[in-house]
């Protein structure tokens, strides 16, 4: 039984939203010393460089920033190491066809606890151009201009 419920979200990686197109997403266990849980539970990490690959039937995630524990000693462990991800073989075995495929690449999106347990969700994406991310902040203002139009024309009563 966990000591803890729910989930705790640590950190987010919105970067990665903005320059890929997200095609599946993937919830993965990490493999993770006790100073890195220790520092993770303070709330400190940081996805935006993060990429993950498949090597020898198994899939490693890197240069996710993880800082030393503060109270840590000379069992500190290394900041941007490579760390392990947990995947069931069929899931590991449908990634690598699609990124073998070209143009996927896999991408942290968010790292939480979930029932006191740390995870990584995990996309297969693809790359966006620089116009489609141009078209994908003209929607998104102009969406938000038609919701101000709606919202003023309900507050003045017609």
């Amino acid at each position: 039984m966990p000591r803890e419920k729910g989930e705790k979200v640590v950190a987010t990686n919105r970067k990665a939203r903005h320059d890929y197109a997200i095609e599946d997403t993937y919830e993965c266990g990490l493999v993770l010393m006790g100073t890195e849980v220790k520092a993770l539970r303070e709330g400190r990490a940081n996805l935006t460089d993060g990429w993950a690959h498949i090597e020898g039937g198994e899939m490693w995630l890197e240069s996710v920033h993880i800082p030393e524990y503060f109270q840590g000693n000379w069992t500190n462990h290394a900041t941007r190491r490579k760390r392990k991800l947990l995947l069931h073989r069929e899931q590991i075995i449908k990634i690598s066809h699609k990124v073998k495929a070209g143009g996927y690449t896999l991408v942290p999106l968010q790292l939480y606890f979930k029932d006191g347990r740390a995870k990584v969700e995990l996309a297969v994406a693809k790359g966006k151009k620089e116009y489609d991310k141009r078209h994908t902040i003209r929607e998104r203002e102009d969406k938000r201009e038609a919701d101000r139009a709606m919202k003023s024309k309900k507050l003045r009563g017609e």
